[in-house]
């Protein structure tokens, strides 16, 4: 119990960080689950669950001793024995609550209800002595009472037993000594007692069963076990029999009895047929209990298996197998309808006759049973009776303990579990059908065996104290109580002035060393006895520290925590509190002191962190242990999950965000359906989210986010619901059938969360196009039945297709097939049409009838014609197809034509004539008095006669022009004389020919066109398009091959359309919103190429360029000069400006110029020369100042003046005096800048051969003067 709550507190607290005294991995590297950190206490007060009413029964039954004193006590005595009485914890009382975990939406688990028991007990148990002192024996581990063994196996018999000295154990047989040392196959355990029987040799386990009994032994006493009951597990065999076939009038009840072979332990009863098939149980048929099967009525189909018993006995792990019965149903209806199963009323329909209940088990009104308290009850109650009746439970004078109340086996059984005195009384089962009901009452008496009110503990005193020992039982009927001292009884053994029995008390006074023994207390009645063993211990011991020194616990704020100090020494130590050193005692407001040393917080804050000293104190000293405590901020989850509705397919985000404390190390992990969660690669699982791509059904369920530290965790929890496409309906059945409809019934599939709007019923027939579905109708989706109509003589087979908003399911498994009877056509084809595709015939054609509407076999039709508006006779034709051609027919004469559709059965009703017309031929005339009128540069418009209808033969599809460009009237230009047509529908008189090519001479012809073709072409018409503006100039080309120039070219326009009279260029500077003044060019014809001066080397110009004839100008083309260069440059930077290579180079090249500069610097001051005249660009005047080694003096030509100035982006551009070069820079030297246009200049002199200011300086621009002026 100590060690159990010294982990127990590690739990609670936080973690130990100290190392165990023992050597042993400290509680930190133990690295308990998370779970195990919870703070018990914590958890019951901030509200994660509640005790029930079994937990306060269990702290209220914690051991409580009253010591009755028999004399007068010194006050020290006094204050000694009441610190021995355990007292209840304190109530929690009301104080405002910090924030709920959210696990307190989660139940707790099962292992938190026992932890907190033991938590409340460790508060409460009697304290033990260290190993390391002398103490009587204890056992520590027994078998059960009950010991079934199995006969394959050795048999072990297990006693453990601790003491100081160790102590040595003996055993009795049936209340004999049992002399292991005579029986070779007996051995024990070394340093213990545990029994070993070994048969490998040979030998029978029945032999060895008894009673057995332990004895531990040593100087200060004998401890004994519970008496052990050996026995051997049984399996015996099935009888042979040999079983006639039952007999049964159907409806009739009937019970097959199972009567197993007894053994030991119970074997398990299932039913099953000969071929190992389980025997499917339900209301009507069910076993019992006892392992009978009860058929509250036989139906025919019971016959259609056999029905065997099975035993398996669980020590053997074996299965044994009754020989099968065999039923024989009487029926007054022999057919095993299948259909009948489900039907409404399926007794009358199989003539069975109805009957009120009746009960098969238990027999009669009335019965009783007996139960013993915290045991389960089971309440069994079959009736029979036609319909199958039903079973209804109650309790006379009160309702069911609906927390322990279950039913079973289909309503026939009641199971209360753990039953206890408040449970016994009255209760009926009521059995009921249509035809009646009837009653059975079975009284319950709750008997007990042996229990616990006060179980004795181990008594520790110092010498000359006084104490009590109090053995405390109740049952029914109630238990007697024998005392022992050693394993003998307490009225044989040495008499002992200083004890007294008082019934189930033993007073003892003025305690001495001789009086340590091991006492039992044996109480018993006819259901079982209880056993115990309590040692009386006399003790002189200064107190002693039992725990790790100086642990680190650390726990959650708000939570309630306690720090243990388990200690010991006799007489009982007094225990007190400090913090931080202080000197008052912590008890009372927010702390309490539990008798066994622990120190209960009961919500920690900030301000309790700090170090914690335990001081323990009685008459031979005192001993102290300290604790450090640390206050850590809870872990929360501030942004949950949501619940989600998702389409399968979508991509599902789910945030879990958390706040914790930062010297915790925070785990985030997630369960689904309460299970841990398999990250796969549809999964995507990152600090503060989980992201699901393509959702499929299998996500759904509910997805739980745990955020947990060494010391607590909290957990939020969201449903994914995944719409689907539904399940495929299922179970097609065809009913009603008649000669047009049938009625078709289906169950709905799953519609997987997103309800069924719609159902579409398909058909597919064999006949005329097997295997292909087509759409027969369309239902709601809250419908699973229709009646279908449908035509004669199909074979039909049926299928389902559910739909929802998500999409359609697959189709259902096909129907039965149903066949229609035959009947005449009740429609005829349709579309009939009569068309030439000759001059001299008719080709009739319609669209064929399908398999719905061909009604019988042989479908065909009969097809008529004759010529319209004559008296002649109809011609007629049977045709199997879908066309038939007439031959010999003048050309474009208007047909009646009937087609009607004709089968085995009969001919279809009178079909509705249709007009068609036999083939056409080519048109006789030409269109004449063809007139041409230029409208402009590129249209003309028409006019002609129409032709005589006659002369069309057919039908008068357009007129039509066809035209071509015959020249040009420019001098050398090649033309295109591809034929062109316009097209006039129609009988048209007028029309217009567009999209002329202006400057030309063309050429024209008309035809009239009919379904044929062309007729004769028209006398051909000339005509001439006059001048238009021309086509935009061709390939306009921006070139800047450097910042003072641009240079454009182009090609002449495509098309000039005209005598071309020049060009017109139009050009604006501009630069970002900023738009300068527009200049207009003109150029002659013949001149392709134009240079632009620049008078702004920032801004970029746009520049438009059109053709021109004297009609004016025609398409015009635009475009842009190119960025300038610096521009570039300063894109370029922008990209690289923040690489990593590109920020070392120039730290390395800033370096490099500051060396330089300060090369520069000495050689000035000591008025040294520097040689440049390599590097300069052009040689020096004859004025310029040299020495004769080819330097000169910096002083001198540092600058220039600027060589000119630029116009505004509002003045005119001026062609300046520069070669390739860009202009010159500044008041320094030239600058010049490479292909890619980074600048490149070189900071040398340029002197004009007027210049006039010699030697005087101006202000520095250069690297090299700017270093200078500083100076």
């Amino acid at each position: 119990m100590r060690r159990l709550a010294a982990r127990g507190a590690a739990g609670d607290a936080g973690e130990a960080a100290a190392p165990a005294a023992d050597g042993s991995d400290s509680a930190q590297a133990r690295s308990p689950s998370p779970w195990r950190l919870i703070d018990l206490c914590a958890i019951w007060d901030t509200g994660v669950f509640l005790p029930s009413a079994a937990w306060n029964r269990a702290s209220s039954g914690v051991e409580r001793r009253r010591l009755n004193a028999a004399k007068k006590l010194s006050s020290v005595r006094e204050v000694q024995l009441k610190r021995l009485e355990v007292t209840r914890p304190r109530g929690l009382g009301n104080r405002e609550r910090g924030r709920v975990p959210r696990m307190a939406r989660q139940p707790a688990p099962p292992w938190v209800h026992t932890a907190f028991l033991l938590c409340l007990l460790s508060l409460g148990g009697a304290i033990e002595i260290p190993m390391d002192l002398t103490q009587p024996p204890t056992i520590t581990k027994q078998s059960v009472k009950d010991h079934i063994v199995d006969p394959r196996d050795n048999i072990l018999i297990e006693c453990e037993a601790k003491g100081n000295p160790a102590p040595s154990f003996h055993w009795t047989r049936n209340s004999r000594f049992f002399n292991i040392a005579k029986d070779p196959r007996v051995s024990m355990r070394r340093r213990s007692g545990t029994l070993v029987i070994d048969f490998r040799s040979g030998g029978r386990p029945e032999e060895y069963e008894g009673e057995y009994q332990c004895f531990a032994r040593n100087k200060f006493g004998t401890a004994l076990s519970n008496r052990i009951r050996l026995q051997v597990s049984k399996s015996p065999l099935w009888p042979k029999e040999n079983l006639d076939p039952v007999v049964v009038q159907e409806g009739a009840p009937l019970t097959l009895q199972c009567n197993p072979p007894p053994g030991l332990p119970s074997p398990v009863i299932f039913w099953m047929s000969s071929s190992m098939e389980p025997i499917a149980q339900d209301k009507r048929v069910s076993q019992g209990h006892n392992g009978d099967l009860y058929f509250s009525n036989v139906m025919l189909q019971d016959m259609q298996t056999d029905y065997s018993c099975n035993a398996r006995f669980h020590f053997t792990h074996t299965i044994q197998q009754k020989n099968p019965f065999t039923l024989k149903v009487l029926t007054n209806h022999p057919y095993n309808d299948s259909s009948l199963r489900n039907h409404p009323d399926m007794y009358s329909a199989r003539g069975v006759a109805e009957r009120t209940p009746s009960f098969m088990y238990p027999q009669g009104t009335a019965s009783s049973q007996m139960v013993l308290r915290g045991m389960d009850l089971l309440l069994e109650c079959i009736a029979s009776g036609v319909p199958t009746p039903d079973i209804a439970w109650y309790k006379k004078g009160g309702d069911l303990p609906s927390d322990k109340a279950k039913f079973e086996n289909f309503n026939k059984a009641l199971r209360i579990t753990n039953v206890s005195e408040e449970d016994s009384g009255e209760y009926f089962c009521l059995a009921s059908n249509k035809m009646g009901s009837i009653r059975h009452t079975i009284s319950v008496r709750v008997k007990a065996a042996p229990y616990w009110l006060d179980e004795p503990k181990n008594l520790i005193l110092a010498p000359g104290e006084d104490g009590r020992l109090v053995c405390r039982a109740n049952g029914n009927p109630k238990p007697t109580v024998q005392w022992m001292v050693n394993g003998e009884p307490l009225q044989s053994a040495p008499p002992n002035p200083n004890r007294e029995v008082a019934g189930d008390t033993i007073i003892f006074r003025d305690t001495q060393i001789s009086s340590r023994a091991v006492y039992q207390c044996n109480t018993s009645n006819e259901h079982g006895y209880l056993l115990a063993n309590a040692f009386v211990s006399v003790l002189d011991v200064p107190p002693r520290m039992l725990s790790p020194r100086n642990q680190l616990i650390r726990v959650i704020l708000y939570n309630r925590t306690r720090l243990d100090c388990p200690f010991f020494g006799s007489p009982i130590p007094t225990l007190r509190w400090f913090k931080n050193g202080q000197g008052s005692n912590l008890d009372g407001g927010n702390y309490h002191v539990y008798e066994n040393g622990s120190l209960e917080i009961k919500m920690i804050r900030k301000e309790d962190q700090g170090i914690y000293t335990c001081v323990a104190t009685n008459i031979l000293g005192k001993a102290e242990n300290q604790v450090r405590l640390e206050v850590k901020d809870p872990t929360r989850i501030y942004r949950m999950p949501e619940d989600q509705v998702a389409k399968r397919g979508t991509t599902v985000h789910l945030e879990c965000r958390v706040k914790h404390d930062p010297s915790l190390k925070l785990t985030v992990s997630w369960l689904k359906d309460d299970e841990p969660l398999y990250i796969g690669n549809r999964m995507k699982k990152e600090d503060d989210s989980l992201t699901i791509f393509g959702v499929a059904e299998r996500d759904q369920g509910s997805y739980t986010c745990v955020a947990s530290t060494e010391l607590d965790q909290d957990l939020a929890k969201a449903y994914l619901t995944v719409l689907g496409r539904p399940d495929r309906p299922r179970d097609l059945e065809l009913t009603d059938l008649a000669e047009r409809s049938v009625r078709l019934t289906w169950i709905p599939g799953d519609d997987n969360n997103s309800p069924i709007t719609d159902y579409v019923v398909q058909f597919e027939e064999d006949q005329f196009q097997p295997g292909v579905w087509h759409d027969h109708s369309k239902y709601p989706g809250s419908v699973n039945s229709a009646v279908l109509r449908l035509s004669p003589y199909v074979n039909y087979q049926f299928r389902v297709i559910a739909i929802n908003e998500v999409g359609s399911s697959h189709p259902s498994l096909p129907s039965e097939r149903y066949r229609t009877s035959g009947a005449p056509p009740e429609s005829n084809p349709g579309d009939v049409k009569g068309e030439g595709t000759r001059k001299n015939n008719m080709e009739i054609t319609w669209t064929p009838m399908n398999a719905t509407s061909a009604f019988g076999p042989n479908l065909r039709y009969i097809v008529k014609w004759r010529r319209r508006e004559t008296r002649e006779a109809w011609n007629n034709v049977t045709v199997w197809g879908s066309r038939y051609v007439v031959g010999q027919t003048p050309v474009y004469v208007p047909y009646e034509i009937r087609v009607q559709a004709e089968n085995d059965f009969g001919k279809g009703p009178e079909p509705e004539s249709v007009i068609g017309y036999s083939g056409e031929d080519y048109p006789r005339a030409a269109p004449t008095e063809v007139k041409v009128r230029v409208m402009n540069s590129t249209a003309i418009s028409l006019q002609w006669n129409r032709v005589y209808s006659d002369t069309v033969q057919g039908q008068l599809r357009e007129y039509r022009a066809y035209y071509w460009r015959e020249s040009s009237l420019l001098k050398n230009l090649w033309v295109s004389q591809k034929r062109q047509q316009a097209s006039f529908p129609g009988d048209r008189l007028r029309g217009v020919v567009s999209r002329l090519f202006p400057y030309s001479n063309y050429k024209l012809e008309m035809v009239v066109v009919n379904g044929r073709g062309d007729g004769p072409r028209s006398e051909t018409k000339e005509f001439t398009t006059p001048e238009g503006v021309p086509s935009a100039p061709r390939r306009f080309r921006v070139r800047q091959p450097n910042l003072e120039t641009i240079n454009l070219e182009w090609d002449h326009p495509e098309h000039p359309n005209g005598i071309m009279l020049g060009y017109t260029l139009k050009y604006v500077a501009f630069n970002g919103t900023k738009v300068g003044k527009q200049i207009v060019e003109n150029f002659s014809p013949n001149q392709t190429k134009f240079t632009v001066q620049r008078t702004d080397p920032v801004s970029r110009y746009r520049f438009t360029l059109s053709a021109r004839t004297q009609v004016g100008s025609g398409e015009a083309v635009t475009e842009e000069s190119p960025a300038p260069p610096n521009e570039a440059y300063t894109n370029n930077q922008a990209d690289i400006a923040t690489q990593g290579w590109f920020i070392g180079l120039m730290c390395a090249i800033a370096l490099l110029v500051l060396i330089l500069l300060i090369v520069c610097f000495i050689k000035r001051s000591r008025g040294g020369k520097y040689p440049v005249r390599e590097k300069k660009d052009v040689p020096l005047g004859p004025e310029d100042p040299k020495e004769e080694d080819g330097s000169f003096d910096y002083s001198d030509e540092d600058n220039k003046p600027l060589q000119g100035s630029q116009t505004s982006l509002d003045g005119t551009i001026k062609q300046q005096e520069s070669d390739d070069s860009l202009v010159d820079y500044g008041e320094g030297g030239e600058g010049q800048f490479n292909e890619d246009g980074s600048f490149i200049g070189q900071y040398t002199v340029k002197k004009d051969k007027d210049e006039t200011e010699g030697n005087e300086s101006s202000e520095a621009t250069s690297p090299v003067n700017a270093i200078y002026s500083l100076a």
